[in-house]
């Protein structure tokens, strides 16, 4: 039944990961976007992935765990991305205008 459960915290949490990377890979800068925080959540799922396999209760809750890890490390590439992206557009001028 634990098994259950973190399976359904994890899928939860999960989702939310790629809504994150499609905004983040949309809005093409990483302004708002926390790098140790990424790095903290991928450091706990490493954690949570250790203590399935150090415990040998490898089930498919391990898999869930992969898969926002993948997901997570994805969102990790869009950032590094966005800041690419942020230094090639420092200094230019926006000829758009804002629409108040």
């Amino acid at each position: 039944m634990g098994s259950l459960f973190e399976t359904l915290m994890l899928v939860c949490f999960g989702l939310s990961w790629p809504i994150n990377m499609m905004k983040a890979y949309k809005a093409r800068t990483a302004k708002g976007t926390s790098l140790p925080f990424l790095l903290l959540i991928i450091t706990g799922y490493l954690g949570g992935i250790a203590a399935k396999i150090i415990s040998g209760n490898i089930n498919y809750v391990l898999v869930v765990y992969l898969i926002n890890l993948a997901i997570v490390l994805l969102n990790l590439a869009v950032y590094f991305r966005n800041v690419s992206l942020d230094r090639k557009n420092e200094g230019k001028v926006n000829l758009v205008p804002v629409r108040a």
